[in-house]
Protein backbone atom coordinates (compact mmCIF):
# COMPACT_ATOMS: atom_id res chain seq x y z
CA UNK A 1 0.00 0.00 0.00
CA UNK A 2 1.49 3.75 -0.29
CA UNK A 3 1.59 5.69 1.92
CA UNK A 4 2.00 9.55 2.74
CA UNK A 5 4.84 9.79 5.19
CA UNK A 6 5.42 13.61 5.65
CA UNK A 7 4.20 16.83 4.54
CA UNK A 8 6.23 20.05 3.59
CA UNK A 9 4.98 24.10 3.36
CA UNK A 10 6.37 26.39 1.97
CA UNK A 11 6.59 29.92 -0.34
CA UNK A 12 7.73 29.52 -3.78
CA UNK A 13 8.82 32.89 -4.66
CA UNK A 14 10.22 33.41 -7.94
CA UNK A 15 13.01 35.80 -7.13
CA UNK A 16 14.05 33.03 -4.21
CA UNK A 17 14.50 30.72 -7.61
CA UNK A 18 16.84 33.63 -9.16
CA UNK A 19 18.88 34.17 -6.25
CA UNK A 20 20.17 30.48 -6.25
CA UNK A 21 20.32 30.28 -10.05
CA UNK A 22 23.02 33.07 -10.25
CA UNK A 23 24.94 32.13 -6.93
CA UNK A 24 23.59 34.95 -4.84
CA UNK A 25 22.48 32.76 -1.86
CA UNK A 26 25.13 33.81 0.69
CA UNK A 27 24.68 37.38 -0.17
CA UNK A 28 23.48 39.35 2.83
CA UNK A 29 20.25 39.85 2.02
CA UNK A 30 19.43 36.16 0.91
CA UNK A 31 21.63 34.83 3.54
CA UNK A 32 18.93 34.10 6.15
CA UNK A 33 16.47 33.57 3.83
CA UNK A 34 18.75 30.21 2.74
CA UNK A 35 19.84 29.43 5.81
CA UNK A 36 15.99 28.34 7.21
CA UNK A 37 16.49 25.58 5.05
CA UNK A 38 19.43 24.09 5.66
CA UNK A 39 17.65 22.00 8.01
CA UNK A 40 15.08 21.08 5.58
CA UNK A 41 17.94 19.64 2.71
CA UNK A 42 18.92 17.42 5.67
CA UNK A 43 15.76 15.98 6.49
CA UNK A 44 15.04 15.14 3.09
CA UNK A 45 17.75 13.25 2.46
CA UNK A 46 17.07 11.53 5.55
CA UNK A 47 13.50 11.19 4.58
CA UNK A 48 13.84 10.91 0.63
CA UNK A 49 10.30 10.07 -0.67
CA UNK A 50 9.76 7.97 -3.70
CA UNK A 51 7.61 10.45 -4.74
CA UNK A 52 6.52 14.45 -4.10
CA UNK A 53 2.85 15.12 -5.08
CA UNK A 54 3.28 18.79 -5.35
CA UNK A 55 0.44 21.50 -4.89
CA UNK A 56 1.55 25.14 -6.62
CA UNK A 57 -0.34 27.13 -8.64
CA UNK A 58 0.78 28.24 -12.29
CA UNK A 59 1.54 31.57 -13.24
CA UNK A 60 -0.21 32.31 -16.40
CA UNK A 61 2.44 29.55 -17.91
CA UNK A 62 0.78 26.10 -18.93
CA UNK A 63 -2.72 28.08 -18.59
CA UNK A 64 -3.43 30.91 -19.91
CA UNK A 65 -6.16 33.35 -19.34
CA UNK A 66 -8.37 31.73 -21.59
CA UNK A 67 -8.09 28.46 -20.14
CA UNK A 68 -8.09 28.14 -15.96
CA UNK A 69 -9.20 24.85 -14.27
CA UNK A 70 -9.55 24.90 -10.45
CA UNK A 71 -7.55 21.69 -9.92
CA UNK A 72 -5.13 20.37 -12.77
CA UNK A 73 -3.14 17.29 -12.39
CA UNK A 74 -0.27 16.25 -14.09
CA UNK A 75 0.06 12.76 -15.47
CA UNK A 76 2.78 12.74 -17.81
CA UNK A 77 5.92 10.97 -17.37
CA UNK A 78 7.78 13.83 -17.32
CA UNK A 79 7.31 17.85 -17.33
CA UNK A 80 9.91 20.76 -18.73
CA UNK A 81 11.06 24.18 -17.16
CA UNK A 82 8.50 26.65 -18.39
CA UNK A 83 10.06 30.05 -19.91
CA UNK A 84 8.29 32.29 -17.99
CA UNK A 85 9.72 35.14 -19.95
CA UNK A 86 13.54 35.46 -19.52
CA UNK A 87 14.46 31.34 -20.13
CA UNK A 88 13.57 28.17 -18.42
CA UNK A 89 15.34 28.21 -15.22
CA UNK A 90 18.98 26.21 -15.10
CA UNK A 91 17.20 22.87 -13.45
CA UNK A 92 16.46 19.28 -14.14
CA UNK A 93 13.24 18.57 -15.72
CA UNK A 94 10.35 16.64 -13.53
CA UNK A 95 10.07 13.33 -13.44
CA UNK A 96 6.38 12.08 -13.27
CA UNK A 97 4.90 9.11 -11.85
CA UNK A 98 1.93 8.66 -14.19
CA UNK A 99 0.70 5.33 -12.99
CA UNK A 100 0.04 6.75 -8.90
CA UNK A 101 -1.02 10.28 -11.13
CA UNK A 102 -3.44 8.18 -12.87
CA UNK A 103 -4.91 6.25 -9.97
CA UNK A 104 -4.94 9.41 -7.99
CA UNK A 105 -6.68 11.40 -10.56
CA UNK A 106 -9.01 8.21 -11.29
CA UNK A 107 -10.12 7.80 -7.20
CA UNK A 108 -10.79 11.70 -6.74
CA UNK A 109 -12.95 11.99 -9.48
CA UNK A 110 -14.69 9.29 -8.09
CA UNK A 111 -15.21 10.80 -4.50
CA UNK A 112 -16.88 13.52 -6.56
CA UNK A 113 -14.03 16.02 -6.65
CA UNK A 114 -13.53 17.75 -10.41
CA UNK A 115 -9.74 17.35 -11.72
CA UNK A 116 -8.78 18.45 -15.22
CA UNK A 117 -6.25 15.46 -16.69
CA UNK A 118 -3.14 17.18 -18.40
CA UNK A 119 -0.71 15.09 -20.12
CA UNK A 120 1.84 17.55 -21.48
CA UNK A 121 2.50 21.02 -19.05
CA UNK A 122 5.46 23.18 -18.35
CA UNK A 123 6.21 24.09 -15.11
CA UNK A 124 7.15 26.86 -13.93
CA UNK A 125 8.52 28.99 -10.56
CA UNK A 126 5.37 27.67 -8.46
CA UNK A 127 7.03 23.96 -8.29
CA UNK A 128 10.53 24.20 -9.31
CA UNK A 129 11.56 26.84 -6.40
CA UNK A 130 10.04 24.49 -3.77
CA UNK A 131 12.17 21.96 -5.55
CA UNK A 132 15.45 24.33 -5.23
CA UNK A 133 14.95 24.93 -1.85
CA UNK A 134 14.13 21.60 -0.52
CA UNK A 135 17.24 19.94 -2.70
CA UNK A 136 19.44 22.27 -3.95
CA UNK A 137 20.96 22.23 -7.36
CA UNK A 138 21.23 18.96 -8.08
CA UNK A 139 21.73 17.28 -11.79
CA UNK A 140 18.39 15.43 -11.38
CA UNK A 141 15.70 15.65 -9.08
CA UNK A 142 16.01 12.58 -6.25
CA UNK A 143 12.60 11.36 -6.65
CA UNK A 144 9.16 11.41 -8.82
CA UNK A 145 6.96 14.50 -9.08
CA UNK A 146 3.25 14.88 -9.25
CA UNK A 147 2.36 18.46 -10.28
CA UNK A 148 -1.08 19.38 -8.59
CA UNK A 149 -1.99 22.90 -9.79
CA UNK A 150 -4.87 24.71 -8.07
CA UNK A 151 -6.33 28.02 -9.41
CA UNK A 152 -5.79 30.89 -6.99
CA UNK A 153 -4.79 33.35 -10.09
CA UNK A 154 -8.60 34.46 -11.37
CA UNK A 155 -11.53 34.39 -9.32
CA UNK A 156 -13.46 32.09 -8.42
CA UNK A 157 -10.95 30.35 -6.23
CA UNK A 158 -11.57 26.93 -4.42
CA UNK A 159 -12.78 27.99 -1.10
CA UNK A 160 -10.03 26.83 1.87
CA UNK A 161 -12.43 23.64 3.01
CA UNK A 162 -12.63 22.42 -0.54
CA UNK A 163 -9.19 22.10 -0.48
CA UNK A 164 -8.94 20.52 3.01
CA UNK A 165 -11.81 18.47 1.84
CA UNK A 166 -9.67 17.51 -1.17
CA UNK A 167 -6.73 16.36 0.87
CA UNK A 168 -8.38 13.94 2.26
CA UNK A 169 -9.32 12.50 -0.67
CA UNK A 170 -6.59 12.46 -2.17
CA UNK A 171 -5.09 10.69 1.01
CA UNK A 172 -7.47 8.30 0.35
CA UNK A 173 -6.59 7.71 -3.17
CA UNK A 174 -2.76 7.16 -2.62
CA UNK A 175 -3.20 4.57 0.21
CA UNK A 176 -5.71 2.82 -1.98
CA UNK A 177 -2.77 2.41 -4.32
CA UNK A 178 -1.56 -1.08 -4.25
CA UNK A 179 2.35 -1.17 -4.42
CA UNK A 180 4.80 0.39 -1.84
CA UNK A 181 5.48 3.75 -2.55
CA UNK A 182 6.41 6.43 0.44
CA UNK A 183 4.68 9.48 -0.75
CA UNK A 184 5.04 13.33 0.41
CA UNK A 185 2.98 15.64 0.12
CA UNK A 186 3.85 19.84 -0.19
CA UNK A 187 1.95 22.60 -0.60
CA UNK A 188 3.18 25.52 -1.54
CA UNK A 189 2.50 29.47 -1.98
CA UNK A 190 1.90 32.69 -0.11
CA UNK A 191 2.73 33.92 2.69
CA UNK A 192 1.16 37.30 2.94
CA UNK A 193 2.23 39.12 0.07
CA UNK A 194 0.48 41.75 -3.06
CA UNK A 195 2.20 42.54 -5.73
CA UNK A 196 -0.29 45.59 -7.25
CA UNK A 197 -2.44 48.45 -6.12
CA UNK A 198 -1.95 50.96 -3.03
CA UNK A 199 -1.03 47.69 -0.81
CA UNK A 200 1.54 46.12 -2.48
CA UNK A 201 4.24 45.16 -0.44
CA UNK A 202 1.53 44.54 2.36
CA UNK A 203 3.40 41.97 4.42
CA UNK A 204 0.85 40.56 7.97
CA UNK A 205 3.74 38.73 10.51
CA UNK A 206 0.82 37.86 13.27
CA UNK A 207 -1.51 36.85 10.55
CA UNK A 208 1.30 34.49 8.97
CA UNK A 209 2.36 32.92 12.30
CA UNK A 210 -1.30 32.43 13.30
CA UNK A 211 -1.74 30.86 10.43
CA UNK A 212 1.36 28.40 11.00
CA UNK A 213 -0.33 28.07 14.47
CA UNK A 214 -3.56 27.19 13.79
CA UNK A 215 -2.51 24.68 10.40
CA UNK A 216 -0.17 22.39 13.18
CA UNK A 217 -2.94 22.61 15.71
CA UNK A 218 -6.62 23.21 14.52
CA UNK A 219 -6.28 22.28 10.69
CA UNK A 220 -10.43 22.05 10.40
CA UNK A 221 -11.24 25.11 11.67
CA UNK A 222 -8.49 27.00 10.08
CA UNK A 223 -10.14 25.53 6.52
CA UNK A 224 -13.33 27.49 7.26
CA UNK A 225 -11.28 30.82 7.09
CA UNK A 226 -13.67 32.43 4.05
CA UNK A 227 -11.15 34.11 1.42
CA UNK A 228 -12.22 37.83 2.42
CA UNK A 229 -10.10 36.95 5.22
CA UNK A 230 -7.20 36.19 3.45
CA UNK A 231 -7.31 39.33 1.47
CA UNK A 232 -7.96 41.76 3.98
CA UNK A 233 -5.03 40.43 6.46
CA UNK A 234 -2.70 38.28 4.21
CA UNK A 235 -3.19 40.50 0.60
CA UNK A 236 -4.42 39.98 -2.55
CA UNK A 237 -1.77 37.26 -2.90
CA UNK A 238 -2.34 35.70 0.29
CA UNK A 239 -5.04 33.72 -1.03
CA UNK A 240 -2.73 31.25 -2.09
CA UNK A 241 -2.22 29.99 1.48
CA UNK A 242 -5.67 27.40 0.64
CA UNK A 243 -3.04 24.96 -1.15
CA UNK A 244 -1.38 25.14 2.13
CA UNK A 245 -4.39 23.20 3.46
CA UNK A 246 -4.77 20.23 0.99
CA UNK A 247 -1.42 19.19 2.14
CA UNK A 248 -2.66 19.28 5.60
CA UNK A 249 -5.89 17.88 5.06
CA UNK A 250 -3.96 14.68 3.29
CA UNK A 251 -1.96 14.05 6.80
CA UNK A 252 -3.27 11.00 9.31
CA UNK A 253 -4.54 12.97 11.66
CA UNK A 254 -7.10 14.34 10.21
CA UNK A 255 -8.21 10.71 8.96
CA UNK A 256 -8.61 9.79 13.19
CA UNK A 257 -4.72 9.14 13.32
CA UNK A 258 -2.23 10.63 15.63
CA UNK A 259 -1.23 14.07 15.50
CA UNK A 260 1.81 15.03 12.95
CA UNK A 261 5.39 15.52 14.51
CA UNK A 262 6.48 19.17 13.68
CA UNK A 263 10.25 18.45 12.23
CA UNK A 264 10.78 21.93 11.11
CA UNK A 265 9.31 25.88 10.90
CA UNK A 266 10.62 28.69 9.48
CA UNK A 267 9.00 32.28 8.78
CA UNK A 268 11.50 34.90 7.39
CA UNK A 269 10.54 38.64 5.63
CA UNK A 270 11.25 39.80 3.51
CA UNK A 271 12.59 38.30 0.97
CA UNK A 272 11.02 39.85 -2.64
CA UNK A 273 8.30 42.24 -0.71
CA UNK A 274 7.09 38.74 0.24
CA UNK A 275 6.79 36.67 3.68
CA UNK A 276 8.19 33.49 3.44
CA UNK A 277 7.04 30.48 5.50
CA UNK A 278 7.79 27.23 5.71
CA UNK A 279 7.05 24.08 7.90
CA UNK A 280 7.56 19.95 8.06
CA UNK A 281 5.16 17.86 9.42
CA UNK A 282 5.80 13.73 9.70
CA UNK A 283 3.28 11.02 10.13
CA UNK A 284 3.57 9.00 13.27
Amino acid sequence: MARITASVYTSHVPAIGAAMDLGKTQEPYWQKVFSGYEPSREWIKANKPDVVFLVFNDHATAFSLDFIPTFAIGTAAEFAVADEGWGPRPVPKVIGAPELASHIAHSVIQQDFDLTIVNKMDVDHGLTVPLSLMCGQPQEWPFKVIPFAVNVVQYPVPSGMRCFKLGQAIRKAIESFDEDVNVQIWGTGGMSHQLQGPRAGLINKDFDNRFLDQLLADPEALAQKPHIDYVREAGSEGIELVMWLIARGAMADVAGGAKPTLKHRFYHVPASNTAVGHMILENN
